[in-house]
């Protein structure tokens, strides 16, 4: 199928309900079963958020085109920004059923959590649009690559890291307890491992080229 951002895939179609499969069955494993899960708003809210998400990124997900001049390979911490994000929602569910590291006015914070994580998730797909072609999940220069600094990009230096972690956050503090927290914090120092390996890489490029 054709959008006005290139072609959408049957594997990412397929992709979509699969994610959230995955996803749904660690909410469920952190609740206690199916029949939690389907009695909780808090978390199926953040099953809408994650699919609405989702959705709207697979429908715009932007169109690979562009060259690759440089890249390294960061393979450890590209496995924890991908399974640590996973695990937190599972995580911080458990934790509630439990009342371990009980948060103070549970509710209230929980529904901030879904509001954050929603948010986090909107700023990352907006950042992720408004580079187009020029996004990637690796550490790398593109050929003719220019630096954004239009849009989310002239307001958060990093939108699309800030947005993930603000989603996590709010997925940690969703069922009152703070047990995922400290997983959170992980994900933060490795976003920022991350970051400085793309500055790093930015820099030297700009030394090649001057």
């Amino acid at each position: 199928r054709h959008t006005r951002y290139g072609t959408v895939t049957g594997v990412q179609t397929c992709a979509l309900p699969i994610s959230t499969a995955v996803e749904a069955a660690l909410l469920a494993w952190g609740l206690g079963g199916l029949d939690v899960l389907g009695h909780s708003p808090r978390a199926l809210a953040l099953l809408v958020v994650w699919f609405t998400t989702g959705a709207v990124l697979t429908v715009t997900r932007p169109v690979r085109g562009q060259e690759v001049a440089r890249a390294e390979k960061d393979a450890a911490i590209m496995l924890v920004l991908a399974l640590v994000p996973l695990a937190i929602p599972g995580v911080a569910a458990w934790g509630g059923r439990r009342a371990w590291w009980p948060l103070p006015f549970a509710d209230a914070i929980g529904w901030s959590g879904v509001a954050l994580s929603a948010l986090g998730l909107a700023l990352r797909v907006a950042a992720m649009r408004q580079l187009g072609a020029r996004f990637s999940p690796l550490v790398a220069l593109q050929r003719d690559h220019t630096l954004e600094t239009t849009g989310w990009y002239a307001r958060v230096r990093h939108p699309g890291y800030t947005g993930a972690l603000l989603a996590s956050l709010g997925a940690a503090v969703t069922f009152g307890s703070a047990l995922a927290l400290p997983l959170v914090a992980v994900m933060l120092l490795a976003q920022s491992a991350r970051i400085r390996r793309e500055e790093a890489l930015l820099a030297r490029s700009e030394e090649h080229t001057s």
